[in-house]
């Protein structure tokens, strides 16, 4: 493994148009906080750039909801996140901004420079237009529904329902999210990254040169690679962002996943005038801290970018993790279902790391996991309190009580200290391998494995029954508790940062470094402790019962709201036209998943004049079991599409409830196989 000289870490730059969530906190900001504190105790030469991504549409969006500028949007949250990152304790060196002046100038410079090597292509495109607005709409100004799981509520990029990544040209009956208006194609031009004349180099340095990286990482590489990358969009048709710098791109600005990531570049550029060792020196080891959806973007767009401009350096590893729901059900910004941070700050004061604490522990770095207030609770009350917590305690308690807080004499070693104290050097290696893998939940496993041990060693050894018969002992036994304590006051710092700090506020010492980890002489004997003081409380039900109705009664509101939110009648059709839409009674022959993905079926149906197969996204809803034998309504005539690789010949017809699910529409009662609805 390569030894670096100096660290550049960067963390995805949160949208600034709503707060941060519990999802944002696990999957990228606590991970890569652990990380840096890591280094930062070891002494290495270590940048954290960060700050709030504030272009795009979402934010556009979220201005003309609100009947605001997009700049009081990005203001209004961009102060929120920064302010409680700071209250959860993420240690960034800098949380900049998209919309600073040093960030304009870097992208601007960014885009002129690849424009200048005639890196990009001019592309003149149709694309849907609101002529009632006014305005071509970027793919967040587009809405309909979802080829795969026909939720009539997708985006022109993704589908929120299903996961699935998409272009306006693959929604079903697109309309302008603007003004509700059918939308028309109209001709534009803009500049396009061709990713495809990077795809050798790309395929060599990703699959060749990391295969290191993690597995969900490495295999999303794979996938967009072998489908072969296309030419990309680097400018958008809006009145907000940063305008593309050359002439004739009067009302273009740069697309927002050109623009954010250079915001890494800007950041460091604030915080140091030697900014370019970080950027561009090859002993400089790069990270970028992602969720799973920003994969393509850290992985194949930006360092293609890199690789066009010149001279920067590339990302060594990009740890980029699944996604965390909430109570059995997706974190969702659009319908409140979430733990929001700054709501989390107020409602739980001191309770800052239990949160990291639980969010570590839970941290969805292989699969999607789930957050329950319930587990939340159990953490605190199991682990927090009843192992971390009655250790520390134990341990400063009977010194006070036996000694008047002086640190005892260390008298001889029995063969048991002995073996209890050489387990502490292999916690400190097991945390180390853990960490620099990027293993933070195994990480902070073992790092609470020492407060086991302490634990262990005072109910095996029982000092509080030999004080009166062996004194001498007791004093020993004391002392490799206290030096134990030390030890948990460096190991739990990158995890817990202010347990960490009220650990040695305890013990009444200074911040040791990461190097003396493992030491059982760190407090000499004579030392005076301060007075015992509880590192964590019990979380009691009714804390919990009050975080379980606030979700409850969000629920009720996404119910009541989706009750109302009934869609306005479409355009008339003619009769002639309606009388050209074929739907047959049909029955599920067979069923099963489709393979790599979560929200899809393959469905053999028998429709009473053929038997065919048809894609759906239903497999959230529906086990392949639930479907063999069900009769369902099937647009037998719709146009072949290609899922998957898989010929999908008509649709389901579904409907949605007030919950969200997706349930098939079917008769009332059994009627013939290809009976026709009309």
């Amino acid at each position: 493994m390569k030894n670096f000289k100096r660290y550049l870490v960067t963390s995805a730059l949160p949208y600034a148009n709503g707060p941060v969530h519990i999802g944002h906190l696990a999957g990228v900001y606590i991970p890569s906080d652990i990380y840096v504190r890591y280094l930062r105790l070891k002494g290495r030469d270590v940048v954290w750039v960060c700050g709030s991504d504030e272009h795009g549409v979402p934010i556009t969006i979220k201005a003309r909801q609100e009947g605001v500028t997009p700049q009081d949007i990005v203001d209004k949250y961009h102060n929120i996140i920064k302010n409680s990152f700071a209250k959860l304790g993420i240690s960034f060196d800098i949380y900049s901004r998209t919309t600073s002046p040093v960030h304009y100038d870097t992208a601007s410079d960014f885009f002129r420079k690849l424009y200048d090597k005639n890196v990009f292509e001019e592309q003149v495109t149709l694309q849907y237009y609101d002529e009632e607005a006014k305005q071509f709409l970027a793919d967040r100004y587009i809405t309909g529904s979802c080829p795969h799981c026909q939720n009539d509520k997708a985006y022109g990029d993704q589908c929120e329902k299903c996961g699935t990544t998409l272009s306006p040209n693959d929604l079903i009956n697109p309309k302008s999210a603007i003004t509700g208006s059918i939308p028309v194609k109209k001709e534009t031009k803009h500049w396009y990254l061709p990713l495809n004349k990077y795809e050798e180099f790309l395929r060599e340095w990703i699959l060749e040169g990391h295969k290191e990286w993690k597995v969900n990482v490495y295999g999303q590489c794979k996938s967009w690679l072998d489908l072969g990358l296309q030419p990309r969009a680097v400018s958008r048709d809006l009145d907000w962002g940063i305008p593309v710098p050359v002439e004739g791109a009067e009302g273009k600005v740069l697309y927002v996943w050109f623009d954010a990531p250079i915001g890494y570049i800007s950041a460091s550029k604030e915080l140091t005038v030697d900014w370019e060792k970080y950027w561009k020196d090859e002993e400089t080891k790069l990270v970028h801290f992602i969720g799973k959806d920003n994969i393509v973007f850290h992985c194949i767009v930006f360092p293609a970018m890199l690789k066009a401009h010149g001279g920067y350096i590339l990302p060594e590893n990009v740890p980029a993790n699944e996604f965390l729901n909430l109570e059995g059900d997706k974190i969702s910004t659009s319908r409140n279902w979430a733990v929001w941070l700054h709501e989390y700050l107020e409602d739980m004061p001191g309770k800052e790391d239990v949160l990291r604490y639980v969010l570590c522990a839970n941290a969805p770095e292989t699969k999607d996991n789930d957050f329950t207030w319930k587990d939340f609770q159990a953490r605190n009350n199991n682990e927090l309190v009843a192992i971390l917590g009655n250790f520390i305690n134990r341990a400063v308690v009977l010194t006070d009580k036996y000694y008047e807080g002086v640190v005892p004499e260390c008298g001889t070693l029995t063969p048991y200290d002995q073996e209890i104290l050489q387990e502490i050097p292999k916690i400190k290696k097991s945390v180390e391998e853990n960490i620099e893998n990027y293993r933070f939940r195994e990480a902070l496993r073992e790092a609470m494995n020492l407060a086991r041990l302490g634990n262990k060693y005072l109910a095996d050894t029982e000092p509080w029954k030999l004080v009166k018969t062996e004194p001498e002992r007791v004093k020993t036994i004391l002392n490799i508790a206290i030096q134990i304590s030390a030890n948990l006051a460096i190991v739990c710092e990158p995890f817990m940062p202010f347990t960490a700090e009220k650990i040695l506020g305890l013990l009444n010492i200074e911040k040791f470094g990461w190097e003396e980890l493992g030491r059982t002489d760190l407090i000499e004997a004579g030392h005076k402790l301060n007075k015992p003081e509880l590192l964590f409380e019990k979380i009691e039900d009714s804390v919990i019962e009050a975080q379980l109705l606030k979700l409850e009664n969000t629920k009720k509101s996404n119910m009541a709201n989706e009750a109302v939110d009934i869609e306005p009648q479409k355009e008339s059709v003619t009769f002639e036209d309606f009388m050209k839409m074929d739907i047959r009674v049909s029955k599920v022959l067979e069923a099963e998943k489709v393979p790599k993905t979560k929200k899809l079926l393959k469905l053999t149906v028998d429709t009473g004049i053929d038997k065919r197969v048809i894609v759906s996204g239903i497999a959230e809803f529906y086990s392949p079991e639930d479907m063999i034998g069900r009769q369902v309504l099937v647009l037998v005539n719709l146009e072949p599409r290609t899922i998957k690789g898989i010929e999908s010949q008509g649709m389901i017809l579904m409907a949605q409830t007030t919950d969200g699910r997706m349930v098939t529409v079917k008769p009332a009662e059994d009627i013939v196989t290809g009976a026709f609805i009309g």
